[in-house]
């Protein structure tokens, strides 16, 4: 198999950047981990309205390459997530919040074939991908609504439109 991208130095700061390493099982799904971290960093990425191709070209990636990473057809390895949690200004944990139950399985274990009937193609089964459409954070709204936010250059204008939507929710005033 060819590698598309530029030859690599190995360092401390890019070992394990994701390139090499098991990505799928034997069976060619995804492992559900590697699912979540990908939606993980695509949250985060559009929260900030960042492009792929923007944050492929902060860690020297295409943007086919973060859209692998953002589906979890590739792992990503722990220097890349490291990475990732700078550019996109998170703790590296922010990536494994809200792990839907069961996604682990047996520790560095893929899912056996048989437990995955009646999951989706991002191997969640239909109560975990029903309560993860009922999240907020995971809403197209929400995601328009925190980049419009973030584009008031005036902070004392968003201030005042921050204090406003508190007070329209009966939400205590902050000290």
């Amino acid at each position: 198999m060819i590698n598309s991208s530029p030859p690599m130095i190995m360092s401390p700061s890019n070992a394990g950047g994701g390139s090499g390493g098991h990505k799928k099982a034997s069976t060619g799904k995804s492992h559900p981990v590697d699912v979540h971290v990908g939606s993980r960093v695509r949250l985060r990425r559009t929260m900030l309205g960042m492009s792929q191709e923007k944050l492929g070209d902060a860690v020297g990636l295409t943007f086919q390459q973060i859209q692998k990473y953002e589906r979890g057809a590739n792992r990503i390895g722990s220097s890349r997530l490291y990475q990732f949690s700078h550019i996109l200004g998170v703790p590296v944990a922010f990536f494994f919040e809200d792990m839907p139950d069961g996604a682990i399985g047996d520790v560095g274990a893929f899912v056996p074939k048989s437990k995955l009937k009646g999951l989706d193609r991002d191997g969640l089964s239909d109560r975990e991908r029903a309560q993860m459409d009922d999240d907020p954070l995971s809403r197209q709204e929400t995601l328009e609504l925190v980049r419009s936010y973030y584009r008031i250059n005036d902070p004392k204008v968003r201030r005042r439109l921050y204090e406003l939507l508190r007070s329209m929710a009966n939400l205590p005033d902050e000290e």
